[in-house]
């Protein structure tokens, strides 16, 4: 496929999604495409300002305002989290991953703030999800995650992580996905402010991210696209309209993992904040330092095979995937980015000054990329 509109038509038309939209850029130039609708029916026409869901695609931005704050020397990488989050003080681990929650030893070292950033504290997904650690993770603080409404305040969220034992020892694995949330309460703590007050006052007013949030307000829900996942019959269900669970007010718990509604325009502003080395309209937010930094790979080989699930050819930046082998045509090595579980993705490849941003509304089926994210990656690390 030679053009963007072709990519991701092939995959609207045969019913893989309701609508895309597509960003590529390369320097200055900026390839945009629109296709389908913000809805099954087709009722409402899909735009270049709709707004999506990103999911996971929030935990990049969660990364970059941790990175504001050890600017700052509020925290430092190696500093223990427990001066901030005591409840994570002096975890416990589970003797075996695969044995009971309560067959446990007590965790070797704290938990520092990189290993949040790196996915290394030792709480998280791995490949077996039927592991009891895992099983109570799920239990306890991942039942809500299509119901942001109802996902309890933070004190009381890290509550109930205090009493769910770590997988790994601090430093040990890489495990996905629960750490980013610990960052969203941590930068809160330190701040002193609420995670959508810091990122909207420190992000996305500079970054001029004019529309995202954790939430949609009223002016702005005829741009809110509705999201859909698989049926085992091979249709699509509705999981939320533009006037739910997103339209009904900030939540208790804004998710650092993967809580923010965006554009594809405002994302691009955050990668290419990135690509500039942190800095915004002569405004310095990061140091490049920082942005290297978050966009470096972290782990270990064995580290990255804890991870094989998730990570194809990739390691672990900050809050972010690496790029580490071209096993696949779309693998660029130093690629950062990632995807959001509602069928989404957002990468920056500093070595060409690209980035790419992909927005749809049909939740991923598992950790895979569907096929229109792999065709449209494979087309931003091919066009010229």
């Amino acid at each position: 496929m030679t053009n963007l509109y072709d990519v991701l038509e092939t995959h609207v038309g045969k019913g893989s999604a309701p609508g895309a939209v597509g960003l590529v850029a390369r320097g200055d130039r900026v390839e945009v495409e629109v296709v389908g609708s913000a809805d099954a029916e087709g009722a409402s026409p899909l735009a270049r300002d709709s707004i999506f869901r990103i999911a996971s695609m929030t935990k990049p931005i969660v990364a970059a305002a941790v990175m504001m704050l050890v600017e700052e020397g509020r925290i430092g990488l190696a500093d223990p989290v427990g001066e901030w989050l005591p409840e994570l003080a002096s975890p416990s681990v589970v003797r075996t991953p695969d044995g009971p929650v309560g067959d446990v030893v007590p965790a070797a070292r704290a938990i520092t703030v990189e290993d949040l950033l790196t996915f290394r504290a030792g709480y998280g997904f791995p490949a077996d999800f039927s592991l009891p650690a895992v099983a109570l993770l799920f239990s306890e603080l991942q039942k809500f995650v299509l119901d942001p409404q109802l996902v309890p305040e933070p004190d009381e969220w890290m509550a109930t992580l205090s009493r769910i034992p770590l997988l790994y020892q601090p430093g040990e694995a890489w495990l996905y996905n629960i750490c980013s949330d610990i960052q969203g309460v941590l930068i809160a703590r330190v701040s002193g402010r609420t995670l959508p007050e810091f990122l909207a006052d420190r992000l996305f007013e500079p970054l001029g991210m004019a529309d995202t949030g954790f939430e949609v307000p009223a002016a702005k829900r005829d741009r809110f696209t509705s999201c859909y996942r698989p049926t085992a019959e091979g249709g699509i269900e509705l999981v939320d309209a533009p006037d739910g669970q997103w339209s009904s007010g900030l939540p208790a718990f804004a998710s650092g993992a993967g809580g923010l509604v965006s554009t594809a325009d405002d994302w691009y502003a955050f990668g290419r904040m990135l690509l500039a080395g942190g800095t915004v309209n002569g405004r310095a937010l990061l140091s490049p330092a920082s942005v290297r930094q978050m966009t470096t790979d972290h782990l270990t080989q064995p580290q990255r095979e804890f991870g094989r699930l998730f990570l194809e050819g990739q390691g672990w930046g900050f809050g972010g995937s690496v790029d580490v082998a071209a096993v696949d045509p779309w693998n660029v090595p130093g690629r950062y980015g990632w995807v959001g579980g509602t069928g989404t993705a957002g990468h920056i490849v500093p070595s060409t000054g690209t980035v790419s941003v992909l927005l749809t509304q049909l939740h991923m089926t598992g950790p895979t990329p569907p096929a229109v994210m792999r065709d449209f990656w494979r087309y931003a690390a091919t066009a010229s």
